[in-house]
C-alpha cells in the first residue's frame, strides 16, 4: 500500500475517567461501535446542525481519545472543547508534534505478510471513511513516505470522501451534505448531542439535498471553489481537483434536473458529469426541483 506523510494535522487528546462520557454527549458519532483499532469520522456542530469542526476519532488509551483534526483549527477547536468541559474529570491537550500517517489502496504487488501487517499491526488503525477500498491512519513517529499528496486526494476522490478546507467551509454544511450520515459519521442510535435534533429530522424526512459527488471532466478543472453550472445556474461547488477528476458538494435534485433535460454541466466551462459514490446508500432523487427557486 502507498503510504504519505500528511503534515497539516495536529492531535488533540481529551483523556481521563470522563473522557467518553463527554466527547459522546457532544460529538457526532457513537463511540459506542467505535473500534479500538478504528479511526472514525465526526463532527462538532453548531446548535443548528452545522459543521463547526470534522475529526477523525479514535482510542489512545483505557481513559483516552484522540481527534486528528486540521491543524489551523486546532486552537479553535481546542477553545470549543473546554467550553463544554464544565466539572467532567478530563485533561485537554493539544499534540502538534505528532506525525500523521496515511496507507491506503489495494497494492497486489504487496505480499500477503505485508498486508495482513497492515490490517493487524496495532500501530495502524483502519479509516472508517473508506468502505470500497482500505485506508488505514498512524500516529507517532515518521516512516518513509512512498506517494505524494495528490496520490492521497485521488484516493479521497475516487471513494468520495470530502474533507473541511478543501471541500467545503466550515459553518456552512450540514452533517448529511458531506455524507457523514453514510461513513459511521452521525451516531443516529446514541443519545442526544449538540446540533442532534436538526440533524435527526433531516435524517427521518428525507430532505437532504446538498450531498458529495464525484466530478468527471471532459478536460483539466478549474481550482476547487470554482461553481458548477447547469446551464446558467449554479448547482454546487467543486472542492478537491486532480487533473480531470475530483469532488463537488452539490444539490442532486438540480443535477438530476440537469440530467433529465439534457442540460449541459460544466465547471467554468469545462464539460462535466457528475456521479454518486459507489458505496453511498442514496440515489438521485425521482422528485426533482423543477419549478424551485
Amino acid at each position: 500500500m502507498p503510504v504519505v506523510h500528511i503534515p497539516d494535522r495536529t492531535l488533540i487528546s481529551v483523556a481521563g475517567p470522563d473522557a467518553f462520557d463527554f466527547l459522546q454527549n457532544i460529538l457526532t458519532p457513537d463511540l459506542a461501535v467505535l473500534g479500538r483499532q478504528e479511526a472514525k469520522p465526526g463532527a462538532l456542530l453548531a446548535p443548528q446542525g452545522k459543521i463547526l469542526f470534522d475529526f477523525l476519532i479514535s482510542f489512545a488509551g483505557e481513559q483516552a481519545l484522540r481527534l486528528d483534526v486540521r491543524s489551523d483549527v486546532a486552537d479553535d477547536f481546542l477553545r470549543r472543547l473546554m467550553l463544554y468541559k464544565l466539572r467532567a474529570r478530563i485533561e485537554i491537550s493539544k499534540q502538534d508534534q505528532v506525525f500523521v500517517v496515511a496507507r491506503f489502496g489495494n497494492d497486489s504487488a504487496a505480499s500477503q505478510t505485508d498486508s495482513s501487517t497492515s490490517e493487524n499491526d496495532s500501530g495502524w488503525l483502519k479509516d472508517s471513511r473508506f468502505v470500497a477500498e482500505p485506508a488505514y491512519r498512524r500516529y507517532g513517529s515518521a516512516i518513509p513516505a512512498s506517494a505524494g499528496r495528490s496520490d492521497w486526494n485521488a484516493f479521497r476522490i475516487d471513494n468520495g470522501v470530502a474533507e473541511s478546507g478543501a471541500d467545503y467551509a466550515l459553518g456552512d454544511a450540514f452533517p448529511h451534505d458531506v455524507l457523514l450520515d453514510q461513513n459511521g459519521g452521525v451516531g443516529f442510535k446514541k443519545g442526544c448531542y449538540v446540533g442532534q435534533e436538526v440533524v435527526s429530522r433531516m435524517q427521518h424526512r428525507g430532505t437532504a439535498r446538498r450531498r458529495v459527488l464525484i466530478v468527471q471532466a471532459a478536460g483539466p478543472l478549474p481550482a476547487s471553489g470554482a461553481d458548477i453550472l447547469a446551464g446558467e445556474r449554479s448547482v454546487g461547488a467543486l472542492g478537491t481537483t486532480v487533473g480531470q477528476r475530483g469532488l463537488a458538494v452539490a444539490r442532486i435534485d438540480r443535477v438530476k434536473d440537469a440530467m433529465d433535460a439534457g442540460t449541459p454541466l460544466t465547471a467554468a466551462g469545462v464539460p462535466l458529469t457528475l456521479s454518486i459514490p459507489a458505496s453511498a446508500k442514496f440515489g438521485f432523487p425521482e422528485t426533482t426541483a423543477a419549478g424551485e427557486g
